[in-house]
């Protein structure tokens, strides 16, 4: 069986990253920022030999794979598999109006276990399993190959777990920039949580744009709200 090589791209930037705002499946588009970024990324990946690239149906990830698709001159299959989780009725609230309005499910949120999730929202779990099976799909579907694929900061989070052998109880540990590169291998389609990385987080595309919003899941739990 051949390894299928994936290069995970997470969206550009948004205004609602600028807010830390909870985008979840919320159609935000990109802002100038975020378009700066696509189109350096562009770029950069002339130089791959990529082969096919799948994309998040939401419009910040369709945005952000535009101008690497031309480059390449690969068409864009759409997965709306490859959204972010689905925070539900706190959707594109900040920190602050989540513990104003659901205090009892900020509360919940902050033990970060994996089982729970905000009212009407997906789990830690459940959203773990919907990425894992939507990669291992690009991977059977593309066995040998390299497929470019655009998703989400939590999306490219459960990956981080799933190949460093984490659970998915407790704060993001990893770095996940936005319009960074990451590339990892998977070599049994029927096995996709084994998973080695090769790259991540890298921004030399990026290197002199300003600072970007930090997500630092950590700081929430010493009562410190940096990002959502």
């Amino acid at each position: 069986m051949s390894t299928t090589e994936l290069i995970l791209i997470r969206h550009g930037e948004t205004d609602w990253n600028r807010e830390l705002r909870f985008q979840g499946h919320i159609d935000v588009p990109l802002n100038d920022m975020g378009h700066e970024q696509a189109r350096r990324l562009g770029l950069r990946m002339a130089r791959e030999q990529a082969q096919h690239l799948v994309c998040s149906d939401l419009m910040r990830c369709q945005q952000t794979a535009a101008p690497t698709a031309l480059q390449l001159s690969l068409p864009v299959a759409l997965d709306a598999a490859l959204r972010e989780q689905h925070f539900g009725a706190v959707e594109g609230m900040r920190a602050d109006e989540i513990q104003a309005q659901h205090p009892r499910a900020w509360e919940d949120w902050l033990k970060f276990q994996e089982h729970h999730a905000m009212p009407d929202g997906e789990s830690a779990r459940q959203f773990h399993t919907r990425i894992i099976a939507a990669l291992a799909k690009i991977a059977q579907a593309h066995q040998g190959q390299t497929v470019l694929v655009f998703t989400h900061g939590g999306a490219l989070d459960m990956v981080w777990r799933t190949a460093r052998g984490l659970g998915l109880n407790g704060p993001r540990q990893s770095e996940i920039p936005n319009a960074g590169f990451n590339r990892i291998r998977i070599a049994d389609p029927a096995s996709p949580e084994h998973i080695e990385i090769v790259d991540w987080a890298d921004t030399r595309h990026l290197a002199d744009l300003p600072a970007q919003p930090t997500y630092d899941q950590k700081r929430y739990v010493v009562g410190k709200p940096s990002a959502a």
